[in-house]
């Protein structure tokens, strides 16, 4: 497959409350949805809508969720013979989602702390390696160093935050961080995100692109390659999981040969139409949605 992604998988229990509950207090909710969640699994499944040949390495455990895990990608047309089960129970996350699209989440990672990278052995024609921070840095490591042996490049999302050897960094085509994520990583203050990315970019990466939500994004890269790219504005339903189909819609743009800020536009505008559906119109969005939203967006 052409782009191969290895990450988490979880079984998401999303509940609507009419806004996040205080510390001690139990609020009535007012809906409840499952379905398959994971960095990993929804960029899989993001890069496949948009049109690539996606293959996900992983970890499931051998419980009731797995199966329904295992379905969702087959119905999304992600490749998953990399996916194994571990015994034990499946990565799962519980999210609150407000009227007004914010959200908040625990995760367990159950199975997924047992992903060791070996999962993810390119295969010939595998020109991109998705991954980001919810399996163990190790395997992540591994994985980026068998791609690059095998002359594929690397798409790090470096998200959740956390602390990362400069070894994964160097191994890296294109780091992908939100502003929060950006200002840890680099220590610098969250309202630079210039200044975050320049500093991630010293740290080895070929390109640093800082999303910025609604303020758009800023792109960094060697060569002094530099630019801010405004939004594709929205109404928004929900922002759970539009990181994720940012990452997965940049991998399958690239796959298709588009030049990077190209890439990176389109990749704004299909996590633009991911928080535009609800969850379950998400299914329907495909690459000429994403750019009939462009272009209304500059033409308006």
């Amino acid at each position: 497959m052409s782009v191969l992604v290895l990450g988490a998988l979880h079984h998401d229990v999303i509940v609507t409350a009419p806004r996040i509950p205080r510390l001690d207090e139990t609020l009535p909710g007012e809906g409840v949805a499952h379905a398959l969640g994971g960095k990993g699994a929804n960029a899989a499944v993001a890069a496949a809508r948009m049109g690539a040949r996606v293959a996900m390495a992983g970890a499931v455990g051998t419980d009731a969720a797995a199966p329904a895990l295992l379905a969702a990608l087959d119905a999304a047309g992600v490749e998953r013979r990399a996916v194994r089960a571990v015994a034990g129970p499946s990565g799962m996350s519980v999210a609150i989602l407000t009227r007004e699209g914010a959200y908040a989440a625990v995760i367990v990672s159950a199975a997924n702390r047992e992903v060791t990278g070996a999962e993810a052995l390119p295969a010939a024609d595998t020109r991109w390696l998705v991954l980001q921070n919810e399996v163990p840095e190790e395997a992540n490591l591994r994985a980026a160093r068998a791609a690059r042996g095998a002359g594929a490049r690397v798409i790090m999302n470096a998200a959740p935050a956390r602390a990362m050897a400069p070894g994964i960094l160097a191994l890296t085509a294109i780091l992908v961080v939100n502003r929060g994520e950006a200002a840890a990583l680099a220590g610098t203050p969250a309202d630079a995100p210039e200044a975050a990315a320049d500093r991630l970019l010293a740290q080895g990466p070929e390109a640093v692109a800082v999303t910025l939500g609604a303020d758009g994004l800023v792109l960094a890269g060697r060569g002094g390659l530099s630019a801010r790219l405004p939004a594709v504005r929205v109404a928004a339903r929900s922002s759970h999981g539009a990181g994720d189909c940012f990452t997965g819609a940049l991998a399958a743009r690239l796959d298709a040969g588009e030049p990077l800020a190209a890439a990176l536009a389109f990749a704004q505008g299909a996590a633009a139409l991911h928080v535009a559906l609800a969850p379950e119109a998400r299914a329907t969005a495909t690459p000429a949605r994403v750019l009939d939203l462009i272009a209304a967006a500059r033409a308006g």
